[in-house]
């Protein structure tokens, strides 16, 4: 085999594979690429300009890599060969320069929407509130204004932010909904907070993403983005349950359980959610507000 096909071999493969993850793809949703919410929107923002700052230096390095394994191959002639060479002040302040330049500015964009992004920070607007409890293996969503609690997923009017307070009545989990937002823990004896917004209309899934146990692959619940109507009318069909929902009826759904069935329930304990925080601390009070 000429030295010329050896070095097209590696270059032609990764076209085939390139070309056969993106037909893989094709049709398919990618949640973090398509975003739904206000936050996962600023998320892919981030995403895309760290792509566009990591190409500056791995464009050029593949670009080069292929023309010096052309250009300077043993059997190339016609290449300088000059022994003496040793440095080159341009270059080397390019391929140094280059890459803390970068470097740098991701380390400001870090720090700033490390701050900007903060879960715990409040989003503008009239919010509602959601309290989430993990369990093994569904979650549970309390409407603590609303008196109403939902298992395996959570209904949230459309523009409208939500606050959620999180905790775990299980193992630690974490809770992830890619299209809406950023991922926070779910601890025992903690109260997290979580604030995303849902700017279009659709059901989306969430997962949980700490490995916990048996069921954690099957740990996941729908997020259902709701128009203001639908909203209100959900509310008034959810209210007409006749599952109620209190610290003994809670206890037995807490049984470890892959359970994927969607269910409301009518909340009789208004402090259902701080007792099961409580019940699990082992000093202190619940984790404290960000200061914003």
């Amino acid at each position: 085999m000429k030295r010329g096909v050896r070095i097209g071999v590696p270059i032609i493969v990764a076209i085939v594979l390139v070309a056969v993850f993106a037909w893989l793809l094709q049709g398919k949703t990618i949640d973090v690429l398509q975003p739904a919410g206000v936050i996962a929107d600023q998320q892919r923002q981030i995403l895309f300009f760290a792509l566009v700052l990591s190409a500056c230096v791995v464009v050029p390095v593949f670009t080069l890599l292929i023309v010096f394994s052309i250009k300077y191959r043993q059997g190339n002639t016609r290449s300088g060969y000059d022994p003496h060479f040793s440095e080159n002040s341009v270059l080397e302040g390019l391929w140094w320069g280059i890459p803390i330049a970068i470097i740098g500015v991701l380390g400001v964009l870090t720090y700033h929407t490390s701050h900007s992004l903060d879960p715990y920070k409040r989003i503008n607007g009239d919010e509602i509130h959601v309290q989430v409890v993990a369990l093994q293996w569904k979650w549970l969503f309390i409407y603590p204004d609303y008196g109403l609690a939902t298992l395996n997923y959570v209904a949230m009017p459309v523009n409208r932010p939500v606050a959620f307070s999180l905790t775990a009545d299980a193992p630690m989990s974490a809770m992830w909904i890619p299209a809406l937002g950023s991922q926070i823990y779910a601890m025992n004896g903690m109260d997290s907070k979580l604030n995303l917004k849902g700017t279009e209309i659709g059901e989306f899934t969430g997962y949980n993403t700490n490995i916990n146990g048996e069921g954690y692959a099957k740990m996941t619940f729908k997020a259902k983005v709701l128009s203001a109507q639908d909203f209100s009318a959900w509310r008034t069909k959810a209210a007409a349950t006749k599952d109620t929902l209190d610290m003994a009826s809670y206890d037995k759904l807490a049984q470890p359980k892959t359970d994927r069935e969607q269910r409301e329930y009518s909340v009789a304990d208004a402090d259902l959610f701080d007792a099961i925080v409580a019940r699990t601390m082992s000093h202190g009070n619940t984790q404290e507000e960000h200061t914003q």
